[in-house]
């Protein structure tokens, strides 16, 4: 799986030594081949979330997967990185929260939880908030959809008026 170069088709491999037996079939005991949980878009994980995970690889099978943000205690620095530039969300929020999150989603896999990036605010069914920290660059990317190159390429008129009058 780690030889493409493509962001797409990764999703069967995610957690693919967990979610399969040796031949290949689905282990119905693994928690994303229960129904319910099939088509999250939030994975509330455990600390140092990606540890080992460092190629972007990762991050794309989650992406692909269809997860969109991932909650966790903390994550692996390369990880949580990668995540960023590839729009995928790393919220980091208190063990104990955490943990009453999965708490939650196990009791009931109905459970909704609405992550705000603008706000950086994780809400619960009962209303409770608990706000996350990002930086303010990385939440722009996130938020217009750009990667590092094209937040430069964004400001392209900037630059060239700024070059018009610059005596250098």
């Amino acid at each position: 799986h780690l030889k493409t170069i493509k962001r797409t088709g990764l999703g069967t491999a995610l957690f693919e030594e967990m979610r399969y037996d040796v031949s290949g079939k689905e282990n119905p005991d693994f928690v994303l081949n229960k129904p319910a949980y099939r088509k999250a878009q939030i994975l509330v994980a455990g600390e140092n979330f990606g540890c080992g995970s460092s190629r972007e690889h990762a991050v794309w099978a989650l992406t692909d997967f269809g997860f969109r943000c991932v909650i966790s205690p903390g994550f692996a620095d390369i990880f949580y990185n990668n995540s960023l530039k590839n729009s995928l969300l790393p919220v980091t929020l208190p063990e104990d929260v955490v943990n009453m999150l999965w708490d939650l989603v196990e009791e009931d896999p109905e459970t909704t939880l609405f992550v705000d990036l603008k706000s950086q605010t994780v809400t619960l069914p009962d209303g409770q908030q608990h706000r996350f920290a990002i930086d303010p660059f990385r939440k722009i990317c996130l938020l217009e959809g750009l990667d590092d190159l094209g937040y430069i390429s964004s400001k392209d008129a900037a630059i060239e008026a700024y070059e018009a009058v610059s005596p250098y």
